[in-house]
């Protein structure tokens, strides 16, 4: 279990290491240092050996990491040694696309159910998984073991279907429509696909 003292920060760079690592893999690069990953990533060489320091180093001195070993230990921390299942809600364009996306798969994240409300939806097949109505969220639940509810529906309905989701055992939510949700007894990340839009509008309106 990860230290609770590390940062929200830290936290949020690790995707960015396990991903870059992996390129680093596939280019078949068998060693590296904080020097070389801090020109290939753009981060400051002090700050990468103080994130990685957080879960116990990794690195020898003057030898620096070997690549496959630090891609283990960090995923590892990111829990991706084990399978997640994930029920999508809400089969709009985003959900749609989630649901479609191999990517997750690959990395331990199963779709293992879609839910909708519209009659045209229903009964539709995405990537294998039959669209099933969101009105049948609540038995699926009692009787099927699922980690992650990835919400897509509209922000009217974000807030109730986190709630059923959190009284079917869920105990992480992704959640994709345009409003946050609170809850107690899960981890939420409440994602905004505008605000980095946003943020590059800011630097065209500010170069």
């Amino acid at each position: 279990m990860r230290d609770r003292r590390v940062s929200e920060a830290v936290i949020h760079r690790l995707p960015k290491y396990y991903r870059h690592l992996q390129e680093l893999q596939a280019r078949g690069v068998e060693r590296i240092s904080s020097g070389e990953l801090s020109v290939e990533m753009g981060f400051n060489a002090s700050q990468i050996r103080q994130d990685f320091n957080c879960f116990g180093g990794f690195g020898q001195q003057g030898y620096g990491y070997q690549v496959s070993v630090l891609l283990r230990e960090i995923g590892n921390i990111l829990g991706l040694n084990r399978t997640y299942n994930m029920a999508i809600i809400g089969a709009g364009n985003i959900g749609k696309a989630l649901a479609r996306y191999t990517g997750f798969a690959k990395e331990g994240f199963i779709v293992k159910a879609v839910f909708d409300i519209r009659p045209e939806m229903i009964g539709r097949v995405l990537s294998g998984v039959e669209v099933a109505h969101v009105d049948t969220l609540n038995d699926y639940l009692a009787e099927n073991p699922i980690d992650i509810g990835v919400i897509c529906t509209q922000k009217e309905n974000a807030q109730e279907i986190a709630e059923k989701l959190v009284q079917g055992g869920v105990k992480a939510i992704w959640n994709f429509a345009p409003i946050d949700v609170e809850v107690d007894g899960a981890r939420i990340e409440n994602v905004h696909l505008s605000d980095s839009l946003f943020v590059l509008s800011y630097r065209l309106a500010n170069s």
